[in-house]
């Protein structure tokens, strides 16, 4: 009975070092596993240290920065994720309102008789372009508020 006693008292010696002694990983393994996730985004980079991951860089979106980051937590070892990365804001798509061709004949129309005035849609809005005296620049602004167009931009030249 007693080398019964003393054998299972080895034999529970022997797991709990066995465990004990079970190989953690370390930062170098986690960063290479952390390492080969990140790489799906370029502008991304991540590095362990106590076994925390540090992700940072920059993410087209909040939805792709959080997949990233649960990515790292899912890693075995991992024990945290410091989040130091950023999300690029949308880029801003200005629209161009759209000048009705047949509004912007008529304002070439009321300024066919000046030769040196252009009639130019900039930035979605009629524009009259070019080089007029004082006396020029009444007449045509006289015929293009006739006209009730809306909004239309004066950036010609007055010459004295």
């Amino acid at each position: 009975m007693k080398k019964i006693f003393q054998m299972a008292a080895l034999a529970l010696m022997v797991s709990t070092v066995a465990i004990s002694c079970k190989k953690k990983p370390n930062d170098t393994e986690l960063a290479t596993q952390a390492t080969e996730i990140v790489k799906a985004n370029p502008t991304a980079s991540v590095e362990v240290k106590d076994g925390v991951a540090h992700l940072s860089g920059t993410f087209a979106t909040q939805a792709e920065k959080d997949a990233m980051i649960a990515s790292l937590k899912a890693i075995t070892g991992v024990k945290d994720v410091m989040d130091m990365a950023s999300v690029t804001p949308a880029a801003v798509v200005e629209t161009a309102s759209v000048v009705d061709p047949a509004v912007q004949q008529k304002l070439a129309d009321a300024v066919k008789d000046f030769k040196t005035v252009k009639v130019e849609v900039v930035n979605g809005e009629l524009t009259l372009t070019g080089d007029v005296t004082a006396e020029q620049a009444r007449k045509i602004k006289m015929s293009v508020d006739a006209l009730k167009l809306g909004k239309v931009n004066f950036k010609y030249n007055v010459k004295k």
